[in-house]
């Protein structure tokens, strides 16, 4: 049987006022973090710095970047698939500019994302961590797992 797993290397790009940079790529509707398929002989890392300088001109560095975990969540565009999506938070402000398959970018509250198509990876992983890294005010990388499991298993 074949692996219906889609391993990913996704960004959470955050600005100053703690919104998060989501990107829609051309011929898709749901919004998701920038990133995309880890290739072969390549490391999250690796992919994550590839996939951000063509989709959105970012040149960062292998420093720029916080591990936050990886997670799983249905494929947004492609059915019957799941994505293990390597998380990473970028610590340094960027500017991004659209190129590539990118059709559409927004800086989303995630508290308040609006109406508009969210990724579940998105909805359910990545705009609840933002909402308490923001409410919570700032706090070291090692904190995100603490939060995460609180997210997943609420009491």
């Amino acid at each position: 049987m074949t692996e219906r797993v889609i391993h990913i290397a996704t960004g959470l790009i955050r600005d100053s006022d703690g919104c998060v940079l989501l990107v829609r790529k051309r011929g898709t509707q749901a919004f998701m973090q920038p990133g995309g398929k880890i290739d072969a002989g390549e490391t999250p890392v690796q992919a994550l710095l590839r996939e951000l300088e063509e989709e959105l001109a970012l040149r960062l560095r292998v420093g720029d970047v916080v591990d936050l975990g990886t997670f799983s969540a249905p494929a947004a565009n492609e059915p019957g698939f799941e994505v293990q999506a390597a998380l990473f938070a970028v610590t340094r402000a960027v500017e991004p500019k659209i190129q590539a398959e990118i059709e559409e970018m927004a800086w989303v509250d995630p508290a308040a994302p609006g109406d508009i198509v969210l990724a579940p990876l998105t909805r359910d992983y990545v705009l609840p961590l933002c909402a308490v890294l923001n409410a919570e005010g700032p706090m070291a990388e090692t904190d995100c797992g603490d939060i995460l499991t609180r997210l997943q298993n609420p009491s």
